[in-house]
């Protein structure tokens, strides 16, 4: 469920992983790993709080991989890829 804040919407890190569809353990994992830079942005709880760029960018990140793996699997769609 998004959440208003002083105008601008954000979504917890259930609700980001699933529009950007990716588990919250590769989330984790990403921001880790430096893949992804962490969220400025908490809750009182200390909870992430994601804006729609910042999942833009988590989708952005999960597209990247799903292209590569595609590519490494054979199943690209570029010429010479099988």
């Amino acid at each position: 469920m998004a959440i208003r804040i002083g105008g601008q919407t954000y979504y917890r890190t259930s609700e980001a992983c699933r529009r950007a569809g990716i588990s919250k353990a590769t989330l984790f994992r990403w921001v880790k790993t430096g893949i992804l830079d962490d969220v400025a942005s908490r809750d009182r709880k200390g909870w992430r709080l994601f804006t729609e760029q910042d999942v833009s960018r988590i989708r952005s990140e999960a597209t990247r991989v799903n292209r590569r793996a595609r590519l490494l699997a054979g199943k690209g769609g570029e010429p010479g890829s099988g």
